[in-house]
């Protein structure tokens, strides 16, 4: 049997009505939010007394989704450092393509996102950007040059 297709992302957050509303503005759309608990949660993910609450969020298209958890119990655990740099040992962002980087950065940055580097052109393909947002979540931003 091959692989089918990526379904989803999952981000840990603290506050996620600041996350929702930075992904919303992003372009994303919520395809659901709600609370999410119980023995069957606790064995999948190999912990006990599970209380959160779970949004899923899909890319306009519907093939990109991003899901944002928050933890009542157990307390969720920061990572260190924050604020990593792009070569620590993990996930480091999510990719998005959009159609005009400079309005997506302007609209992020009224969430309290900041331009990690800098945009920059990659030959005559594309404009590229990483963007850190609430709770220190990168995501990058490409725009195809036509």
């Amino acid at each position: 049997m091959a692989l089918r297709r990526m379904d989803n992302v999952l981000i840990v957050v603290e506050d996620l009505d600041a996350v929702i509303a930075f992904f919303v503005e992003l372009g994303m759309e919520v395809e659901g939010r709600g609370p999410v608990e119980g023995r069957w949660v606790e064995r999948v993910i190999g912990l006990d007394d599970v209380r959160q609450e779970v949004a899923m969020l899909r890319t306009p298209d519907g093939h990109g989704k991003v899901e944002l958890a928050m933890f009542h119990t157990p307390k969720a655990i920061s990572a260190e450092p924050k604020n990593a740099p792009a070569n620590t040992l993990g996930i480091r962002r999510i990719m998005f393509a959009v159609d005009d980087i400079e309005d997506v950065i302007s609209r992020l940055r009224r969430h309290g996102a900041e331009l990690v580097g800098a945009v920059e052109r990659y030959e005559d393909v594309y404009r590229l950007c990483y963007v850190r947002g609430p709770e220190g979540i990168t995501i990058g931003l490409a725009e195809h040059l036509r």
